[in-house]
């Protein structure tokens, strides 16, 4: 197999965590047995969790998302488990050129996000594989929510990963049989949420990434050939239908790929 960047979807980490079941801005702490039935949360909070499902339209095929809440045996913590699989159904329903797309799934991807609701502050471990290319990666970040300025709001984040892969870099003194671990890596970035009206907000959520350690092969093309770093853009601009539902367009690009070229997607969500 030949070398590829590590996997890495902007939205992995970003606005689209549009799947929980307590927002923390408007949050207070309380115990699972108080109420039998939660209020409907704000799906527009990038720290919120609830229970919910969706389904992307992309250019590259379907995405379905199923999200499941959990408790977490502390009244002051919510928690969350993901579940994406991405890019079926290409040849159907997506707009990328035939060699881009095709009717198999593409990637599967596995969250678990946490959110202290004392402080406002996330964590979330994220795995991502890629099954055409048996490339994947795993990453644990943490996310704090900043006091908001005026319509604006910003929530920083900073972590770390490994990739792996199997017979990575192929051809290369590096080449390793079977799956290995190549590398480790590092990202830095920030969630910014634009409130225009009750029902409509954007998002524009920059992230870098960097390898960190590993194979000298790895080090030096980690996001590419000749690319040891990558930064990445995420936008986002969403409507909120009523309390349960929204819908929401995802453009994903990198430094390396102009806006036309990346990743595009129009979601809906709904909250359980």
């Amino acid at each position: 197999m030949s070398l590829i960047s590590p996997i890495f979807n902007a939205s992995l980490l970003l606005g689209a965590l549009s799947v929980s079941a307590v927002s923390i801005a408007d949050s207070k702490p309380h115990s699972p047995a108080e109420d039998t039935e939660q209020e409907l949360q704000d799906m527009s909070d990038p720290l919120a969790v609830y229970t919910q499902a969706g389904v992307g339209v992309t250019n590259k095929g379907l995405n379905l998302k199923v999200g499941q809440t959990y408790d977490t045996g502390n009244a002051n913590t919510m928690a969350m488990n993901i579940i994406e699989v991405k890019g079926f159904a290409g040849e159907a329903l997506g707009w990328d050129g035939s060699s881009q797309r095709d009717d198999s799934v593409d990637s599967i991807r596995f969250r678990n996000f946490g959110v202290d609701l004392s402080n406002g502050r996330g964590s979330q471990l994220d795995v991502s594989y890629d099954i055409g290319s048996e490339m994947g990666s795993a990453s644990y970040s943490f996310i704090q929510a900043l006091p908001k300025f005026g319509p604006v709001q910003f929530y920083p984040l900073a972590g770390a990963g490994v990739a792996f892969a199997n017979n990575y870099a192929e051809g290369t003194a590096d080449h390793a049989a079977g799956y290995s671990v190549p590398g480790t890596f590092a990202l830095v970035g920030t969630y910014s949420k634009i409130t225009i009206t009750d029902k409509i907000w954007l998002n524009y959520n920059p992230m870098w990434m960097s390898s960190l350690s590993g194979s000298d092969f790895y080090k030096d093309n980690a996001f590419g050939i000749g690319n040891s770093d990558v930064f990445a853009h995420e936008f986002a601009a969403s409507y909120q239908i009523n309390a349960r539902a929204n819908i929401r367009y995802f453009a994903n690009w990198t430094e390396y790929s102009n806006f036309q070229d990346g990743d595009h997607r129009v979601e809906f969500n709904y909250q359980f």
